[in-house]
């Protein structure tokens, strides 16, 4: 009976002690998803397993809305690139340009990845990413016109997209300026014949060319750098964003997304 009571005993305890340990041995799988899901808590995701981003739509080729309200593009792309280096799904917002980064301060979306420069005054409301590519505005008339640089446009009637960079160098020459929702739409203005000039992305007016608007290319005016807006903060989401580029950089994926639409490497620093 003694002897039948200790082995019953010595059952217990070893059941106990297999239960503590968690019954055997982690599997990598489940350790990878710990992790993730570890990482993805520090982000403060709008929702959770998920990389909620906003994009305009109204920005061909880097964001565009099909019939059934899809967005695709450029940008669109790299987002979700980025997702999958974090382990989470996209989850692409469509938002008016001009209140993106409204919307990533307070925190209804997790970044944006929307061609945004990085600017002084936009970096006192988001902290920005390293580059995903490098641009620069590009005055676009009709075909015929004399104007060919900034001074040219000196009083003149110059059309820009609402939240873009490209009012500040407008501002420079003329008080006459008038804002559309998206460079696009300025840009088909343009060529309907209304205003002297449009001043946007030099690769948003190559890519308004080939859609056969009738339009012209002048004078760059500016190099920039185009980056991932979060929430000042969100730095754990920042530093993980930076490595996800840095992985896309070294493995051709950003450079493979760039030929894909335009037919060049726009993710490489300019020399």
């Amino acid at each position: 009976m003694k002897k039948q009571f200790l082995l019953l005993t010595f059952a217990l305890l070893t059941a106990l002690l297999l239960s503590a340990c968690g019954g055997g041995e982690t599997t990598e799988e489940e350790t990878n998803e710990s992790n993730t899901e570890g990482a993805s808590n520090e982000y403060g995701l709008v929702e959770e397993g998920k990389f909620t981003f906003a994009a305009s739509g109204e920005f061909r080729p880097f964001s565009m809305t099909d019939a059934s309200g899809e967005m695709s593009g450029f940008d669109i792309d790299v987002a979700n690139a980025v997702a999958e280096e974090l382990g989470l799904e996209p989850n692409p917002q469509k938002q008016k340009f001009a209140s993106i980064v409204e919307g990533v301060k307070t925190g209804r979306f997790d970044a944006a990845v929307a061609s945004h420069t990085i600017t002084e005054k936009r970096a006192e409301q988001v902290d920005f990413s390293t580059p995903y590519y490098y641009s620069g505005a590009q005055i676009f008339t009709r075909p015929g016109s004399d104007i060919e640089s900034l001074e040219d446009l000196e009083g003149k009637e110059i059309a820009v997209s609402k939240g873009s960079t490209y009012s500040k160098f407008a501002e420079e020459v003329t008080d006459n300026i008038k804002t559309y929702d998206s460079d696009v739409v300025a840009l088909q203005s343009l060529a309907k014949g209304r205003h002297d000039a449009v001043i946007t992305d030099f690769l948003t007016g190559k890519e308004a060319k080939g859609q056969d608007l009738e339009i012209e290319a002048k004078a760059m005016i500016e190099r920039s750098e185009q980056a991932i807006a979060v929430a000042k903060d969100n730095e754990k989401l920042l530093e993980d964003i930076n490595a996800a580029l840095e992985t896309l950089r070294e493995n051709g994926k950003l450079a493979e997304i760039s030929k894909e639409y335009f037919g060049d490497d726009i993710t490489s620093k300019p020399e």
